[in-house]
């Protein structure tokens, strides 16, 4: 072949630090950025791209992984043997039905609508069972298609504009319901459809909450993506229309600006912004004090006792393992009322032991997190690298530990 050909990608296949550096491109990272976030230089990062290091071992291909986003580890490694979804589950039963009712494209108005308050019963049943269910996505999968099916029906039969704006906000509310539901499905685009309907459907409505719900989600879709720019823009906007309504705001429109101001302050520390991370943290810690005692928000789980979940998320994206772990033992996970949310703590409490070097210590709190709700773990990206590394371990009693959990999470048969 002429050295000034096009190389052929099947007889020529790239190696694993070509695969690198174009992920670490995609991402917009740069060599000394992907380099600090796996504890390396970026000279180290250029040695592994250009070849002159050789494919580092499991567990820094799991962390770069991870660092990286990258869905199937193949994406990384070119071996199809280690087609290993990441961050993405693999299919939850229940998903293609909602799929369909998402992508179905009902014009007539042949289906009859019901009340208004019969529907905003449902959703709200809908949360509850979300927060208190420990197989919470099998729940919210089987009640879904119905509700997307009547929120649509009660836009379209809406006979005013305030109808018309109260069943936007309804709808806006089943596709949050919805995005949480997709999140890690094997359909990334899907969760930007829900994502966008939901902005759509809450800006229609004009009201604040679902605004404030919508610009929520987004960040998190934006911020997953590394388009951390387009996070802030989304979280900083919606911040600024929020503000001057808070002072005569309900809890839940002041509660969603708590949430948000948490997103600003992972963004931050996503991008190795220490102060500013944690400057938003203090402001939504006053936010929440704020709060009436026992206050719990249905939809983001903003409230007192959740601060201490995110400051360990803050700490644990920042890399410092040990504020990480300071903030893990301080931070209660009972206290926090919903399943879903305490096994997400405690699956951040798992990576703050992992990254400070105590890995039996990270491996028990990801067993206590499938206890409270297994299909949060088992859709999780986080925990998925943590057992993958510890059944490489050299220790045979945490290799079985991790080879059992990996079991249990259904990574032997995903």
């Amino acid at each position: 072949m002429s050295p000034d050909a096009t190389p052929d990608p099947y007889a020529d296949p790239l190696v694993f630090g070509q695969r690198m550096q174009l992920l670490r491109t995609r991402r917009g990272l740069t060599r000394d950025q992907l380099g600090g976030l796996v504890a390396r230089s970026g000279s180290w990062v250029k040695a592994v791209e250009t070849g002159r290091l050789k494919t580092p071992p499991l567990p820094m291909i799991l962390r770069i992984a991870e660092v990286l986003r990258v869905r199937d580890l193949s994406e990384l490694t070119g071996d199809q043997s280690l087609r290993i979804s990441l961050f993405a589950g693999p299919g939850h039963p229940r998903f293609a039905a909602v799929r369909e009712a998402l992508n179905a494209f009902p014009l007539t108005a042949a289906h009859e609508a019901p009340p208004a308050a019969h529907l905003q019963a449902r959703i709200t049943r809908a949360w509850s069972a979300r927060h208190s269910a420990p197989n919470h996505r099998e729940v919210i999968g089987t009640l879904l298609p119905g509700l997307i099916r009547d929120a649509q029906a009660a836009v379209r039969h809406a006979s005013t504009i305030a109808d018309r704006k109260g069943a936007q906000a309804l709808l806006a509310e089943v596709y949050f319901l919805a995005q949480f539901f997709c999140a890690y499905q094997p359909d990334a685009a899907l969760v930007w459809r829900v994502a966008e309907r939901g902005m759509m459907a809450a800006q229609d409505s004009e009201d604040p909450h679902a605004v404030g719900l919508a610009a929520w989600l987004t960040t998190q879709a934006h911020r997953d993506s590394a388009h951390y720019e387009a996070a802030d823009a989304v979280t900083l906007e919606t911040l600024g229309y929020l503000r001057p309504l808070l002072p005569d705001a309900g809890d839940d429109v002041r509660a969603v600006a708590g949430a948000l101001t948490v997103e600003a302050g992972l963004t931050a520390a996503r991008r190795g912004e220490t102060g500013t991370a944690w400057r938003y943290w203090d402001d939504a810690r006053r936010l929440a004090e704020g709060l009436p005692d026992g206050y719990f928000h249905p939809v983001t789980s903003f409230s007192q006792a959740v601060l201490g979940a995110h400051a360990v998320t803050v700490a644990v994206e920042l890399h410092s393992g040990g504020e990480s772990v300071r903030q893990a033992v301080r931070a209660e996970a009972e206290a926090i009322p919903s399943r879903p949310r305490r096994a997400r703590h405690r699956i951040e409490q798992a990576r703050a032991y992992h990254l400070d070097g105590q890995p039996d210590a990270a491996l028990a709190t990801l067993a206590h997190a499938h206890e409270a709700a297994p299909e949060t773990v088992q859709y999780n990206g986080y925990a998925k690298r943590i057992v993958l590394e510890e059944a490489e371990a050299k220790s045979p009693a945490r290799r079985r530990r991790a080879s059992q959990l990996a079991q249990r999470l259904g990574m032997l048969t995903a």
